[in-house]
């Protein structure tokens, strides 16, 4: 518990997942509204503002606790971190960085769409890739759900890598998008 309402003080830090430290049930479809009320509701109680008349002791543990509620939120809230924090609590983590696609389907999808990407000749044309790239990112989380659920954690791995990779395609679109003058931030 990291609030003793009771007693109306933080607890230490304790080793907890994400999920429980927000008060969630572990899974990859969760509604962004109940991640954000969690959060919220939490850092309503533990938020070191509340605690600056309090022992030294107690405004660090609210330090801390604020914290890990920042780092919960920040992952569980995209689905992309999401799924690879699922991966790596379940023993079948993915390398975030610097992987390799080792996964010849996935390298075709790949190279084939940086192509398209590096031929759009104009804004609506990377429009166009922008809309499919995400119709596709919408299929990937849909696969990725259900491999999740089953739990088949090859399979989620190698979706988690596909759903990665077009998250990277979609910034590249943007950016190319935003070198055409298409879309502002």
């Amino acid at each position: 518990m990291a609030f003793c309402a009771t007693c109306r003080a933080v607890q230490p830090l304790a080793a907890i997942d994400h999920f429980a430290r927000l008060g969630l049930r572990p899974g990859f479809d969760l509604d962004d509204a109940v991640i954000e009320r969690a959060y919220v509701d939490r850092q309503q109680d533990l938020h070191p503002d509340r605690f600056v008349t309090r022992r030294a002791q107690e405004r660090r543990y609210s330090a801390e606790q604020s914290m890990a509620l920042n780092e919960a939120f920040e992952v569980l809230r995209d689905p992309l971190s999401r799924a690879e924090y699922l991966l790596e609590l379940a023993g079948h983590g993915v390398d975030r960085h610097g992987e390799t696609i080792d996964d010849p389907e996935l390298l075709a999808e790949a190279l084939e769409s940086r192509e398209a990407l590096a031929d759009a000749g104009s804004p609506a044309d990377v429009a166009t890739l922008m809309a499919a790239t995400a119709r596709l990112a919408d299929a990937c989380r849909a696969d990725l759900s259900a491999r999740i659920a089953a739990p088949d954690w090859t399979g989620a791995a190698r979706a988690t890598r596909r759903l990665r990779y077009l998250a990277k395609l979609d910034d590249e679109a943007r950016r190319r998008s935003l070198a055409f003058g298409a879309i502002r931030t």
